[in-house]
Parts: structure tokens; C-alpha cells; sequence
């Protein structure tokens, strides 16, 4: 039992949770699950602290996982467009979950640190 997390490359809650459980990928899957169809710049807007660079990275990650699918324009200037996948929409209840979770939990937890650091 103890050494089911001990592989790293095939343990799901290490390997999943890394690529999801980074500062960005969340906020960008609930955004999409919200507004259904994002442009990139929309995106960047809406997260206004993330930079133009992470933000392409992050997407790409996502779009790796087939979490969002990019689906692009043959216009001039090209026009990029983001959705959730179907499996990206399987994962919002959940991360809607953890959200709902820090919501209830956040001032608690803010004063339980409060009290670790004195």
C-alpha cells in the first residue's frame, strides 16, 4: 500500500495534479468553462498578472493534456480561439469542488497560518 505513490511518472495524483495544480492552469480552465469560447488576448485580459509567455505555455500544456482545444482561423491576422474539451468540461465539477472548498475554508485556514507563524 505505502508504495503505490513511490513511482513518480505512473502515480496519477502526482502526475495529473503537477500539471493542473500549477499557479495558472485552474484559473484558465475555470475562465473557459465560464465564458465557453476565449481569444488569447481575452484570456490575458482576464488574467491581467500572467504573462503573455506563461500564459502560451500554460495553454499549450493544457492543449497537450486535451484539457482546451485551440482551434485556429485561416483569416489575416489569424484568429486563435480556446474551448474546454470534453474532457476539460469532466474536470470543472471538480475543480468547482476545490473552489467551493477554499471558499468555505479560506479565512480559517488564513488565521490557522497566522497562528503557525508566532
Amino acid at each position: 500500500m505505502l508504495n503505490k505513490f513511490a513511482d513518480v511518472e505512473n502515480c496519477p495524483i502526482r502526475n495529473i495534479l503537477d500539471r493542473i495544480g500549477d499557479k495558472w492552469s485552474m484559473l484558465i480552465l475555470l475562465l473557459l468553462n465560464e465564458e465557453q469560447v476565449m481569444r488569447f488576448n481575452e484570456i490575458h485580459k482576464s488574467i491581467d498578472s500572467i504573462s503573455q509567455k506563461m500564459l502560451s505555455s500554460t495553454l499549450k500544456s493544457l492543449e497537450a493534456d486535451d484539457l482546451v482545444q485551440r482551434k485556429i482561423y485561416p483569416e489575416i491576422p489569424p484568429k486563435v480561439e480556446y474551448r474546454l474539451t470534453e474532457r476539460g468540461k469532466s474536470l470543472i465539477p471538480h475543480l468547482q469542488s476545490l473552489v467551493n472548498w477554499a471558499s468555505v475554508n479560506f479565512e480559517d485556514i488564513s488565521n490557522s497560518r497566522l497562528q503557525y507563524a508566532k
